[in-house]
């Protein structure tokens, strides 16, 4: 076991239940974010519809029905020049962000793909809303931040690979 970052509390001490649900407060919604963002990545891989250049429900009739009201038009326009690629790479970026989440590796790199991702939706394909928080991008979006900040310092890979480096708590 690690001693508590920032407080005074030794190796055996024992430290309250605020201070653990300190620690532990960004677990809920790495947990949240990392399950989401791998369900939307199978999601998207597993609809044929989805990732098509055009008909009912493509991720190419989806761009071009959102292409003039994008914050950034240009964005919209070289997903179309390849729909199906640009298809595949959020799903996949999706599902990466999302593991690389879960199991906190790497984590600030997966909160950083889950920003940007959240951040590229937002400006195009839920621009439009009406209020701007209607638009659940930018919540995602928001959401990533701390997670971007603090990364995965428990129940992590990346904790326990911190572990193993001499000179490290």
């Amino acid at each position: 076991m690690h001693g508590y970052r920032g407080g005074s509390y030794g190796l055996d001490e024992p430290r309250s239940l605020r201070d653990r649900a300190r620690e532990y407060a960004l677990l809920p919604l790495r947990i949240f974010l990392g399950v989401t963002f791998v369900y939307a990545g199978l999601d998207k891989l597993t609809d044929s519809a989805f990732l098509s250049a055009s008909g009912s429900g493509s991720i190419g009739e989806m761009m071009n029905a959102v292409r003039d009201s994008a914050a950034i038009p240009g964005l919209v326009d070289l997903a179309l020049k390849s729909p199906e690629g640009f298809g595949y790479a959020i799903a996949i970026g999706e599902l990466l962000v999302g593991l690389g989440t879960l199991a906190g590796l790497w984590a600030r790199v997966a909160a950083l793909g889950g920003a940007l991702i959240s951040l590229s939706l937002w400006l195009t394909v839920s621009w439009q809303s009406t209020p701007y928080y209607y638009g659940n991008d930018l919540v995602y979006l928001m959401a990533w931040l701390p997670l971007l900040l603090a990364g995965a310092p428990y129940w992590s890979l990346d904790a326990m690979r911190g572990r193993r480096r001499p000179g490290r708590i």
